[in-house]
């Protein structure tokens, strides 16, 4: 069982930079591949990033690239996503994400996933 909560969202302005945290409890998160979905009102959830357990691996999705990075301190047991260059479009409830390895081929789908954070909620004005 594993247990997700988000923090850092909040509201800034349209260039701005963000730092998301989800902080995770749990035996053996360390191997789970971590992801961060994001839902904008009356839109579906939709993949933003992803990161394999051997944090080697990351994916994101072509709207984010290269301006979000995901990370991870397994340490911590604490997986990071950080924004810069917001923009407008990025406003969303943003979601932390934890999927089985075995369960996590199809990163980008939220079906993969099988434990799930409240969200954190970004808003960026423009």
């Amino acid at each position: 069982q594993v247990q997700l909560v988000e923090s850092g969202g909040g509201l800034v302005q349209a260039g701005g930079s963000l730092r998301l945290s989800c902080a995770a409890s749990g035996r053996g998160f360390s191997t789970y591949t971590v992801g961060w979905f994001r839902q904008a009102p009356g839109k579906e959830r939709e993949f933003v990033a992803s990161m394999a357990w051997r944090s080697d691996s990351t994916s994101y999705a072509d709207s984010v690239k290269g301006r979000f990075t995901i990370s991870r301190d397994n340490a911590e047991n604490t997986v990071f996503l950080q924004m810069n260059s917001l923009k407008s479009e990025d406003t969303a409830l943003y979601y932390c994400a934890a999927a089985l390895p075995w369960e996590a081929d199809l990163y980008y789908d939220v079906r993969s996933y099988k434990y799930w954070g409240q969200g954190t909620q970004v808003t960026v004005s423009s």
